[in-house]
């Protein structure tokens, strides 16, 4: 199985919400992205669906820099 397949299953979280904005980031966006992006968007994936929930629709504000604007692309 290729990276990307492994990725999109990861994506796959089994709610709406989630699926169609991390499906959405994976296809248009991911293989554009620089190794820093992609290593957070995997770290991202690697989290329970709850906080993930979380980070993309609350936006706590005490995210890194670049987790902040990873996850600004992936709520466009």
């Amino acid at each position: 199985m290729t990276k990307l397949a492994k990725l999109y299953w990861q994506c796959r979280r089994g709610t709406q919400e989630l699926d169609v904005l991390l499906l959405r980031y994976l296809e248009a966006q991911y293989v554009l992205a620089d190794k820093d992006e992609q290593t957070c968007f995997i770290e991202l994936l690697a989290l329970e669906d709850d906080v993930l929930m979380r980070l993309l629709f609350n936006a706590d504000g005490m995210e890194s820099k670049s987790r902040r604007a990873l996850l600004g692309k992936i709520r466009v």
